[in-house]
Parts: C-alpha cells; structure tokens; sequence
C-alpha cells in the first residue's frame, strides 16, 4: 500500500486570493485553528471522475487536513462527500466542476459525531439549493438532542440514508455500509463508507487514515505550526527549512495520534514561565513563549513505528474509547466493505488518495482481535483514559 501520486492542484492564481475568498465567517462554532481563515486547495484524483478538497485544522498548531470528496455522477451531476468550509474559494472550485459535469445533486453527511464534518453540512448546502442532503442515521447533538432542521439542515431536503444502499437514488453507481450505531453514554458513533464502484474509489471518514512521512502540502503554504513543534525549547528560533518542516510534521502526527507519548514530557509550568520571558519569539503567535514541551531522543523511532510505512491505522482514540465498544458489529462492517473491490481510499484526515486493497483495508481492524500494532508504551495515555472513563461511568466498558 502506497500514497498515489500526487497531481498538481488546480486553484487557479492562489497569490491572487483576496482575504473575502477564504474567509469563514462561522468559525466561532467550532473555534479552532485556523479560525476564520480557511484556505482550500482543489486537484483531480481521477481524471474526469474524482476530484478532493482540503482545508486545515488543529488545536495548538496541531493541525491536520480535513478533506471532501466530489464524484461525478454517471447520469451527470455531483455527489459531495463530507463537506469542508464553504468559502468562496472552496465554492468557485466546485463552481468549475459544476460547469463541466453538472449540478451538486447529492451531499452527503456520513457521520453522527465528527462534529468537525457536520458544522460544514448546512451552510455547504445552503449554496445548492437542488442538492439533496443525506446524513447517517441515529444523529444527535450537545448538550440538547435537536432536530437536524434545527441545526440548519433544510427539512425538505433532508434524508436519513436507507440501511439499505440498493434503497438509494444514487445505488447505480455507489454501495454504502452503515456501522451500526455505538452507544458510548454522553455521545453516539457511527460512519458511512461509500464505494464508487466506477473510480473502485473507497470515501471514508474518520475509521482510517495514512500518516505520511512528510507534511500534507494544505500544511505546507503557512508552515509555522510545523516549526513551531520542530523546536526543541523555547530558545530555539523559529527557522523555515524543509528538514524542520518534516520533523514538526512528525511530532504533530504523534501528538495528533497519542494526545500524550511516551517520547514526550511536559517540562514544569515554573521552568515553562520562566523559559518564555527569554524565549527569543514571545508574540501572541508563539503563545508568548510558552513552550512545555521536551521530546526524548527517541521520538523518531516512535514516529516511524505509528508511520508505520504508510499503512492503515485505526486512530487511538477509535481503538480505545470507542470502537472497542462493540468489537463483533465494527469487524462485520469491515468484513462487508472487504468484499468490495476497490484500489484506494479517501479519508476526511492525513493523507489521500491511497493505494491499497480490500484485505490491507481489513487487516486495520485487527486490534480488536487483539493485534493493535502499535507500541504499548505510546498507548499507555489513550489506555488509562479509558480506564479512568469506564471506572466513573461516563461511557461503557470495552468489550476487548
């Protein structure tokens, strides 16, 4: 399994983008990096028939792609799969497509808690007022339980995804699998992947991602984030190289993946305040200073074990809190989605597209066989988290 190649993307004149064009207004929702400023890059993964739109998000500079997929219907047409941002520069690439091939007929909300995905639903489909809205059954939200009218959803419009794919106005072209609904006490989880059985393209969302071993290019047009993690303390300057580059990409993807390695510690808020008032950079850009973070000499080797080569990961965070919550129903979904034939994946997160097969594609679930794959040590965080939620009662108990 391998990225594909990557082809140039296809904004036209990016130097010439005005401040209006990747603006989002909304961004107070979910107010996270880079808040009101969403730049989009746009490029074809297959020719004629798949192309993918990425934007950037994180916490801390702990950013990552976040990524919609639009497949041209055979009938002709659009189907978009988990909309990104709808800002002008985002609306103007799809306003090419629909040029081409027709208008977005279908829009598609293929998960019930990636609330990172859902925020964009409504406001993306406001913009094509024909479009039919799709979503996952069994939606909910926080801390009130809404009606997805609501939430902005237009009523007329909306549609719960039939547990039969055959049931759907688009069947000819796409099959679909629905993880059934997991409970987890506050919240509910569940995903659609759908196969464009013509491109043999798989769209997923959140259950798998590829880490590459260098940053996503999205990352690469305002790098800061990845060398503000490439340091190694407070009185390391801030320096643009591609080395740099790589090396914070790396540490973010651990951060990303663990929330807490092994490799890593937080140095003493004490020694941390103190270091900022000599820190070279102390702008509100670099967080005044602070920076709390010491890597141990062996960060690499923990990267290169999540990196893995490329493969397929289950995320943490899906092993340990969530999808071993109901380990028989999560294996039957990837046993379906195995039957299928496809030759790459598109996740919403890190790298895409990616060469793969059915069987690579399974092999991923395979921690919940007792097979995680990744160091215990780095898990130890993700683990203990889980521990400390089950004892208190917020959410069940694994059931592996």
């Amino acid at each position: 399994m391998q990225d594909s190649p990557n082809p140039s993307y296809t904004n036209p004149h990016p130097q010439a983008l005005q401040t209006q064009d990747i603006a989002w207004p909304f961004w107070f929702l979910v107010p996270i990096y880079p808040y009101g400023q969403r730049k989009t890059l746009f490029r074809e993964v297959v020719k004629g028939e798949v192309w993918i739109f990425e934007q950037l998000q994180g916490i801390f500079y702990v950013v990552v792609p976040i990524r919609m997929t639009v497949v041209r219907l055979e009938e002709g047409g659009l189907l978009v799969y988990a909309p990104v941002a709808p800002t002008r520069e985002c609306l103007q690439g799809v306003g090419q497509l629909e040029a081409q091939y027709g208008s977005v007929k279908y829009i598609i909300m293929p998960t019930i808690s990636g609330i990172e995905h859902k925020v964009f639903v409504a406001p993306f489909a406001r913009h094509f007022p024909t479009a039919q809205i799709y979503v996952a059954p069994n939606q909910w939200s926080f801390p009130v339980n809404l009606p997805l009218s609501w939430l902005g959803l237009p009523p007329r419009r909306t549609h719960i995804l039939p547990q039969d794919s055959r049931e759907a106005p688009f069947a000819g072209q796409f099959d679909y699998a629905i993880l059934d609904t997991i409970e987890l006490g506050p919240g509910r989880f569940s995903e659609v992947v759908f196969l464009d059985r013509r491109s043999r393209t798989l769209l997923v969302t959140d259950s798998l991602v590829s880490i590459p071993q260098d940053p996503p290019e999205i990352l690469q047009l305002n790098p800061y984030p990845l060398l503000f993690h490439a340091r190694d303390s407070a009185f390391d300057p801030i320096q643009d190289t591609p080395q740099n580059r790589r090396k914070g990409w790396q540490r973010i993807s651990l951060f990303a993946f663990y929330f807490q390695p092994s490799v890593l510690e937080v140095a003493p808020w004490s020694s941390v305040f103190r270091e900022a008032t000599k820190a070279p950079e102390r702008s509100k850009k670099a967080y005044f200073g602070l920076f709390p973070f010491r890597w141990k000499p062996n960060w690499q080797e923990s990267f290169n074990q999540l990196q893995g080569g490329g493969q397929l990961r289950v995320a943490p965070i899906l092993q340990t809190l969530i999808l071993n919550r109901a380990p028989e129903a999560v294996l039957n979904w990837a046993d379906q989605i195995a039957r299928w034939s496809f030759d790459q994946i598109i996740p919403c997160h890190l790298a895409a597209p990616i060469i793969t097969t059915p069987w690579e594609f399974r092999q991923a679930f395979n921690f919940l066989q007792g097979h995680s794959g990744l160091p215990d040590a780095d898990m130890a965080f993700m683990r203990r988290l889980d521990q400390g939620l089950a004892q208190r009662g917020i959410t069940p108990p694994p059931k592996v």
